[in-house]
């Protein structure tokens, strides 16, 4: 355990966040998405795992520690419903909230067709798969950077 970071958040899933650079994605994804196969082509290899915890769960134990991109409109995306573009399923509106509680924007992530989701998603440093049962549960992350005057300084 440490102080002041989620217990949920484990050893390997805190090593891959603070590696990442900015702009770098991380996939959160249900537990229907083939991780093992699309982790391959990351930059980890392998896919981490939070199987314990719903897709806004996981979104908030990450989203409390990683800054999201403010540079970019795609700094959280989601993967579209398969026949219906326009769909937002409740999986989605939570992680949106999430988003807005942690980030303080209130658009809904970007949506993102299946398999062009699938090929982002082999580009990202981490795929991140959740216990999340319900379809459509699968999103991007961008990373943002941390502003100097936000940086914790330790002093002897």
């Amino acid at each position: 355990m440490l102080k002041g970071i989620d217990h949920r958040l484990n050893a390997d899933l805190l090593q891959a966040l603070r590696a990442m650079g900015h702009g770098d994605l991380i996939v959160l994804c249900d537990r229907n998405f083939p991780a093992q196969s699309v982790a391959q082509d990351t930059v980890l290899k392998r896919p981490l795992m939070l199987e314990n915890l719903s897709s806004a769960e996981a979104t908030s134990v990450i989203l409390s520690v990683l800054p999201l991109d403010t540079f970019v409109d795609d700094y959280a995306m989601s993967m579209e419903v398969v026949g219906d573009p326009t769909g937002r399923p409740d999986v989605q509106r939570e992680v949106d909230s999430c988003i807005a509680k942690f980030d303080g924007r209130s658009e809904p992530t970007r949506q993102v067709e299946r398999f062009k989701f699938y090929d982002l998603a082999k580009t990202a440093y981490a795929i991140v798969q959740t216990g999340e049962t319900r379809f459509f549960g699968c999103f991007i992350f961008r990373k943002g950077v941390i502003r100097p005057e936000d940086v914790i300084e330790t002093k002897p």
